[in-house]
């Protein structure tokens, strides 16, 4: 990332540059440096004012996201893509929520090989939004472009509170569930009355993210990185064949869209918002405490893996049935015509 003076001199960009060459870099390296101030020096940010307010409270910040995240969501940009975004929706985030809350009720909140029923929900039951945009811009038809609104529905802590509460694994109050909804709500409401104000908060996730995740990582013992860091690769290489694989098979045989359904693969990855759902499930039921700071390490991890993983699956799968080149070419000009208002 470079910029030019008016002098004609190139400047570098050494701190974001370098984060934003990394998949999940603004979210990841915040996290790990959170996580090593925390661990060897816990004190140090706990002096108060501001610098606790900025580097170890995170949770006002996640709540500005999500509130900004709702802003984004309009009647005008759901329907003309309603069909994708309700595919991706079932195969990315309800399927897998399901199966996951079923392996739980045999198995117990403490989940299996060191992962917790908490992050295998918090891993499997949303997607990487910037990741797929990316994506479906290159690849992508107008209207897998405008399916992005599936990012923004299964983003956050919401699904994942659902499914606890609703399997019986524990015990989600719904003032508490309310509680999480109720930015996501509020935005939805003032970005519809007032689409100036969508447009000024667009670019909140990408500047308070960083913030936040580096107060998530003051909370975490680098002793569970050894643990959780290991599980967490096991997650993060199980998230694009499990998740993508469905959301594939949800292009193939409910949307028909051929040659394309590779796209699908690129669902198959983990929101990096998913990072603050341990903590705040944890806020609503106690019970889940124990399972926050391995569960965060592992989220992490499948964060920055199926970053990587999902489009390099999802761009193999298009090359090998020959649908890389000219991604419009398949969508029916009325239909590229209907959609054209979201892109």
């Amino acid at each position: 990332m470079t910029a030019s003076t008016t002098t004609g001199q190139t400047l570098r960009s050494p701190i974001y540059g370098t984060l934003d060459r990394i998949p999940g870099g603004l979210m990841v390296v915040p996290l790990i440096l959170g996580a090593i101030v925390g661990t060897l020096a816990p004190g140090v940010l706990e002096i108060g004012s501001f610098t606790t307010a900025l580097f170890a409270t995170p949770m006002p910040m996640m709540a500005l996201v999500i509130f900004a995240t709702g802003m984004q969501i309009t009647p005008r940009s759901v329907g003309p893509v309603a069909g994708t975004t309700g595919a991706i929706l079932l195969a990315k985030s309800l399927i897998p929520g399901l199966l996951v809350v079923a392996l739980g009720s045999l198995v117990g909140v403490q989940g299996i090989l060191g992962i917790s029923i908490l992050a295998m929900l918090a891993t499997f039951d949303n997607s990487n939004g910037g990741v797929w945009i990316a994506f479906a811009g290159k690849y992508g038809t107008r209207t897998d472009r405008g399916a992005y609104i599936a990012s923004a529905l299964n983003d956050g802590p919401f699904f994942t509170m659902l499914f606890i509460g609703a399997a019986g694994l524990g015990s989600i109050p719904l003032e508490a569930f309310a509680a999480a909804v109720i930015p996501l709500v509020l935005g939805i409401v003032v970005g519809n009355i007032d689409r100036r104000w969508t447009e000024v908060m667009r670019p909140v996730p990408q500047i308070v993210i960083p913030f936040f995740a580096f107060g998530l990582g003051t909370g975490i013992d680098l002793s569970a990185v050894l643990t959780g860091g290991v599980t967490g690769i096991v997650l993060g290489l199980v998230v694009t064949p499990f998740t993508g694989g469905l959301t594939y098979l949800a292009y193939r045989f409910l949307l028909r869209r051929g040659r394309r359904s590779g796209i699908g693969f690129a669902a198959g990855t983990t929101a990096g918002n998913s990072l603050a759902t341990p903590a705040i499930v944890a806020a609503a039921d106690l019970r889940f405490e124990p399972y926050v700071g391995v569960a965060t390490v592992q989220i992490a991890t499948a964060v920055l893996i199926s970053a990587i993983t999902a489009p390099l699956v999802a761009a193999w799968v298009l090359r090998r049935n020959g649908a890389l080149d000219d991604p419009e070419a398949d969508e029916l000009p009325t239909e590229a015509q209907s959609v054209t208002a979201t892109t």
